[in-house]
């Protein structure tokens, strides 16, 4: 648990039964004493959890678990006990979050509702990791649990943001640690107060030479790529990829485009952007694609805008990358363009691309005299002359 930052009960762990009984009185108030072995998963199922002890109750009861273990689990190895503090939440939720690796995706996370019900209810939803606050809230959306997590009736909503959090930790952790195979935290307690774990389990292996980040189906977003920029006229902005929270911004941005660069652009006259147009904009996969946006660095914590968008998407063997490229109609003129197209040629050169190419309208006279200007060659398509294919080799 506190490889995740969440917060958890007070617990140590006692090698024996004295120990356990010196540290229960050490602690104070009521206790929870649990077997601590790796051949367990399940400690309930074997009678390895008793709470609400008294530090003076915790010796005999240490006994008598160690004889239960012995008579309903025999050889299981016991490293010894966990004595934690009571944690009394009346009316708190039990959650579990979990990580398990899946051989062809990697990491897979897990939420859903916990307690020792867990494979009863089968209540979960599983998701690919990296997460962002708002992945996490749409993945604890799919689960019955979430209603209840809402509030009902005389029931307050529980704290999603820090259960939103938590899972945003966990995700963390995934990327940053390869050793880590398993991890469950069952149950995690959630009400209006906040969360708090009270039991977790782990399952780790040797570190391996690959980065941690090779073995997730989903590219994390590449921070390193984000660069400040400085506009004769316009002054400082931010380079960087593109992100799913950005979509917000992309509807402001579009609406501030005029019809002809709309129509340059997506080759139709579009009215709006539409919310599954927008999520394939900014929901990408970074191993195969990017998208950079040019964007204001506001003052006094006003919102950032963007200026302009430059994308590649790569073919699956990585050889071929399409571009395509826009900027905010009432920015044109200061060279966002030229810009953002030098960008992402430096970008798909360095990805070991071998040509870029994009479609052009024929009338696009700014864009064809650009691509020319870069070093691309303009042909007609076979199929229409209103459209011509930019291409640019990119290796020697």
């Amino acid at each position: 648990v506190s490889l995740t930052g969440t917060p958890g009960a007070r617990t140590v762990v006692a090698r024996d039964v004295d120990d356990a009984a010196r540290l229960a009185a050490e602690l104070g108030g009521r206790i929870a004493l649990k077997i601590l072995s790796s051949d367990i998963t399940h400690k309930s199922d074997v009678g390895g959890v008793v709470l609400d002890l008294g530090p003076e109750e915790v010796r005999a009861a240490a006994e008598a678990m160690l004889a239960r273990i012995n008579a309903r689990k025999p050889g299981a190895r016991v490293a010894g006990f966990t004595v934690q503090e009571m944690v009394r939440r009346g009316g708190a939720h039990e959650l579990i979050l979990g990580v398990s690796e899946d051989r062809q995706f990697g990491p897979v996370l897990l939420f859903g509702q916990g307690g020792t019900a867990v494979e009863v209810l089968a209540d979960r939803a599983l998701a690919l990791p990296p997460l962002n606050l708002d992945l996490a809230h749409e993945m604890m959306s799919r689960t019955r649990v979430f209603r209840l997590l809402r509030g009902y009736r005389d029931r307050p909503p529980a704290a999603l943001e820090a259960i939103a959090l938590s899972l945003l930790r966990l995700s963390q952790l995934v990327c940053d640690l390869d050793q880590v195979v398993e991890l469950d935290i069952n149950p995690l307690l959630a009400d209006a107060k906040g969360v708090v774990a009270l039991d977790a389990r782990v399952k780790v292996r040797p570190p391996r030479d690959a980065p941690a980040q090779a073995r997730l189906a989903i590219r994390p977003y590449p921070r390193e790529l984000e660069t400040r920029v400085e506009f004769a006229k316009l002054g400082a902005m931010r380079l960087r990829p593109v992100r799913p929270e950005d979509e917000p911004a992309f509807h402001r941005a579009f609406e501030r485009l005029s019809p002809e660069d709309v129509r340059m652009r997506f080759f139709a006259p579009l009215r709006r952007l539409s919310h599954e147009m927008a999520a394939r904009l900014t929901q990408i996969d970074y191993d195969r694609e990017m998208a950079f946006v040019l964007e204001t660095l506001p003052a006094d914590g006003a919102r950032a805008e963007i200026c302009g968008v430059v994308r590649l998407a790569c073919d699956p063997d990585g050889k071929r990358g399409e571009f395509a490229v826009i900027v905010r109609s009432d920015l044109k003129g200061h060279g966002l363009g030229a810009f953002l197209m030098r960008q992402i040629i430096d970008y798909a050169r360095a990805r070991g691309v071998e040509e870029l190419f994009g479609d052009i309208l024929h009338e696009n006279a700014a864009m064809r005299r650009l691509c020319l200007d870069l070093g691309f060659t303009l042909e007609e398509l076979p199929e229409t002359s209103a459209i011509l294919r930019a291409t640019l080799e990119l290796q020697e």
